[in-house]
Parts: structure tokens; sequence; C-alpha cells
């Protein structure tokens, strides 16, 4: 986590306080009070607690969930994040294995397996990964897998040994436009080399769809959206999702502005004009979020019904 040391107390003025729309109600349900007891009991590290993402009743009922990976301590700083910073603990050769046994009873339709960065190892823990996604098409072969990474540095051979582990779909989140990517995300993750990683994994044998997400209100202009659209479908990306950001914390980026709804639309209608397959747009939008996971689950079921047929 950023500390008042390493960044300056920002000022939230009234133009910053979240709107109506923006306010959700306590998560609830059955669906939901189940996954949750699960996760709890088994110990599973989850992005939808971790962030307090205001969707998780909606995921959580429905089948989906999103756990991370390698431990909840990550090796880069970027500052929009609130996941703590510092040294990891080693890695629990383990976690695979008890991933997917906590999936398999919690019979989810759509898990997605992210992670902190872990610069520390070798391979950025892609070999965790790949174990990982292992495990979870063996015992349980009905869901579908997606797998937000990160960077792994931009190297070849450690994004393809996740890509040959077969995942459904593979996400690298962009976060933001090009201009403001070295203000808003740790100084070793670039606006290019996540172009680039998406473009390898997009072009790899295993033909997997790819998916990224940007956040919206830390300064960009309509301007730089529309060229992130365009570079983002000329690297073949196939999902996009578009949310409101949301300050974590005094000591993280302020929010420089609050998207209506009715521009989120007009964001997606501009996004979908350069073709992607999906545009997911909305305030309380995430990278995983349960509209566009409903659309891969439907769109790779007709392909199953096409190739048998």
């Amino acid at each position: 986590m950023a500390t008042p040391d390493r960044f300056p107390l920002p000022q939230v003025s009234e133009s910053t306080r979240k709107p109506e729309w923006l306010k959700v109600r306590l998560p609830h349900g059955e669906g939901y009070e189940r996954v949750k007891a699960i996760v709890k009991r088994v110990g599973l590290s989850t992005v939808c607690e971790e962030a307090r993402c205001p969707n998780i009743a909606e995921c959580w009922g429905g089948g989906t969930a999103t756990v991370m990976l390698m431990g909840e301590v990550c090796t880069r700083a970027c500052r929009f994040c609130h996941v703590k910073v510092g040294a990891p603990p080693p890695l629990d050769p383990m976690e695979p294995i008890h991933l997917a046994q906590a999936v398999r009873e919690m019979n989810l339709e759509y898990i997605v397996v992210t992670s902190v960065n872990r610069d520390d190892r070798p391979d950025g823990g892609a070999g965790h990964f790949a174990s990982a996604i292992r495990e979870l098409r063996k015992e349980s072969p009905r869901t579908l897998v997606e797998v937000l990474i990160p960077d792994f540095k931009g190297k070849e051979e450690d994004l393809a040994t996740v890509a040959q582990a077969k995942p459904h779909v593979v996400a690298h989140n962009v976060e933001t436009v090009e201009r403001l990517t070295p203000t808003v995300r740790d100084r070793r993750a670039t606006y290019r080399q996540s172009l680039r990683v998406l473009e390898y994994l997009k072009n790899r044998p295993e033909k997997v769809y790819t998916k990224t997400s940007v956040m919206v209100g830390l300064g960009e202009t309509d301007e730089e959206l529309e060229r992130t659209f365009k570079d983002l479908r000329d690297v073949g990306v196939d999902v996009l999702t578009l949310g409101q950001y949301l300050q974590p914390s005094q000591y993280h980026l302020r929010v420089e502005r609050f998207v209506t709804p009715a521009q989120f639309e007009a964001y997606k209608a501009l996004a979908e004009s350069f073709g992607f397959l999906y545009v997911a747009s909305g305030p309380l939008v995430r990278s995983s979020y349960r509209a566009a996971e409903f659309f891969m689950k439907g769109l790779m079921e007709r392909e199953r019904v096409e190739r048998l047929g």
C-alpha cells in the first residue's frame, strides 16, 4: 500500500464526491452467501473482496468469482491500486490444487484467476498460473477459465507458458491511456509493452480470446480514449471493459471526474465501432464483469455447438 511519504496527500473537492449512480446496496442473497462461506472456509483470496467490488453479489450469486494467486503482496506500486506492496512470501505449491478443489465445490460457471505482480520470481509466476489453469480444467471441465495476468516483463516464453495451459480467455489490462500510464501505473508497466503482450497472446496458436480493461476519470481526454480503442483493436483485443476509477484511499490518485452513465454509453458506442466482439461500459463495470463473462460463455457455447455440427 502506498504511504504518506511516497505520495503527497491529495485534496478531495466537492466535485469528486461520489454521485448517486455509484452508490450500491450491501451484497446479499443465497448464492452470494454460499460462495462467501466456501471462500472463507478454504481461505481463498478474492479480488471481489480485496477490491471491494460493487458487483460482488451479482457475480457470486450468478456463478462467477475472481480469485487471486501468489499471495496478497505485490512487487509493483501502481498509484491506482490498493494491494499491498513489498517483498512477497514464497509461493505455495499446493495453491493450484486447493484452488481447483474450491472452484469445484462452488460449482462456478466462470472463474477469473488473477494475481499480484511477482517480479521476484524468475518467470514472474507464469508456471504457477499454468498449474492453476491445468488443475481447474481437470477438476471442473465445464467451468470457463479466464486468467487476468501481469505483463511478465513482456517475456514471450512466460506468456507462452500461460497460453499453452489453454485458458479460455486471457486478459491483461492496459488500465489507462498512453499519456497517463507513467503516472497511473508502476514504471515497469508501460502502455506499449501491454499492447505487445496482448498482440502476442492473440497471435498464439492456441487461439485464445483476449480481453483488457480501461479506467476513466483519471484525466484522460475523449480523443485519447478513441486512440486507445484503436490501438487495442489493432492488436486484436476481443473484449473491452470500461469503468469508473474510484480512489481506494487518500494516498492514491484522486478522481479527476465522475463519468455519467450517458457518457459511458457514448464510449461504448464509440468502442464498438472499432469492431470489438463485446464492450462492457458503465460506472460500476470492472475488468472482471458478469455481463462480459456471460457474453464469453455464450460465445464459446455457440462455437462448441458449431464444432459438433
